[in-house]
């Protein structure tokens, strides 16, 4: 059986940029926003498209016609906000396998603005339509907040938990120029903004935006020879489980992540959780990182409420998280998974705008669709 460890530190990030501006580009089309992020990477890299034989994205064939590139090696995964970290692992065992040497990934998203953007998929015809839709669902906040209110029912989770993710996320976002939420807020701030969804007010929920970013990888052996300093996949998890959040197979965890994603990357990495020095957790709602911290292991189930409400992810805390701000300060397009691998590849090249000191390791984890995929990326800079 193949060992993943053979894998690990044989690729890495040499390029990495998100598009000049994120936050509302109404002037911006979905697929520009991709192609502004692809050339800010490339710039950052050194290269050029000619450079590039390889590429993975959700746009697929419309982002390569864009580009005029004709790749050697491709992935069009889809599978919701966590593409993005699957497309890295998939791109580490090409270039492993020598389909291709340099491959660009990218992201963009009209998410706010919704310039040429192709809708959202789905229907009465389709498992969601035919067995949530008629219970009154109404988008993702009446959807997502149907695990938490089994979280709280069984662990004693309280709002003001949840509140306490929100608040300690914006505390890094005022370090962040360019977050779009910057204003200080308090416990009592996100509980009396509006409620969207019990038990989810505003502040509990990630903003709207426009942006993108995209990644250049390339080998180990080629790795030193960039102008930026190289940060190496050390270990990757991916898995996909139900389609439908009301089949989860169980309300108060993340199943994957717990049993596949997460030990895949450790074990691949050959790490340990004391290991990891920072780490991005996909918060499209403020429970999303309690979910990450206790599916990840971090604490056992039912402690992760207390353990944000103690501040622990804030600056100066015990595990720095979401140091850009998150998708609930910083930017949210819709999928957000490629602004958290952008902020880890900051942090550990040592210029990110919330710089935390000594970050030799990260742990880089996102939900794709309604809990539905999941994947870890787990990147050092040694």
């Amino acid at each position: 059986m193949f060992d993943s460890r053979e894998l690990r530190h044989k690729v890495a990030i040499v390029g990495a940029a998100e598009t000049n501006e994120v936050g509302v580009l109404p002037n911006h089309s979905q697929l520009q926003l991709h192609a502004e992020a692809a050339f800010n990477a490339l710039d950052d890299a050194g290269l050029t498209l000619d450079d590039i034989d390889g590429y993975a994205g959700v746009a697929g064939a419309g982002m390569t016609e864009y580009l005029g590139i004709m790749p050697r090696w491709v992935d069009g995964t889809s599978v919701g906000g966590c593409s993005f970290l699957i497309h890295v692992s998939h791109a580490v065992a090409a270039i492993a396998a020598g389909y291709c040497s340099t491959v660009l990934i990218t992201h963009g998203e009209s998410g706010r603005s919704r310039v040429g953007t192709g809708g959202f998929p789905g229907g009465r015809q389709t498992p969601g339509g035919q067995f949530e839709a008629p219970f009154g669902v109404a988008g993702p906040p009446t959807m997502f907040s149907v695990p938490i209110a089994a979280h709280m029912a069984k662990y004693g989770t309280t709002e003001e938990h949840l509140a306490a993710v929100s608040v300690a996320t914006r505390q890094w976002a005022e370090r962040n120029p360019r977050a779009m939420m910057r204003d200080p807020i308090t416990v009592e701030d996100v509980l009396n903004s509006r409620l969207i969804a019990w038990p989810l007010h505003l502040l509990n929920c990630c903003l709207v935006t426009d942006g993108g970013g995209a990644l250049i990888l390339t080998s180990e052996d080629r790795a030193k020879d960039f102008p930026k300093k190289p940060v190496y996949v050390l270990g990757r998890g991916e898995s996909t489980m139900h389609q439908n959040i009301s089949s989860m197979a169980d309300l108060t965890e993340w199943t994957a992540a717990a049993k596949v994603t997460g030990p895949d990357a450790l074990r691949m990495a050959g790490l340990g959780l004391e290991d990891i020095n920072h780490a991005m957790f996909y918060d499209a709602f403020s429970h999303t990182p309690i979910y990450a911290l206790e599916a990840l292991g971090f604490v056992k189930p039912g402690e992760g409420g207390p353990w944000f409400a103690e501040m622990n992810s804030a600056p100066g805390g015990t595990l720095p998280i979401n140091t850009n701000g998150g998708g609930l300060s910083y930017t949210h397009t819709g999928m957000y998974g490629m602004f958290a691998i952008q902020e880890a590849v900051r942090q550990l090249r040592g210029e990110a705008a919330a710089q935390v000191d000594g970050v030799k390791t990260s742990l880089v984890h996102a939900p794709g669709g309604w809990f539905s995929a999941t994947a870890t990326l787990i990147l050092g800079n040694e």
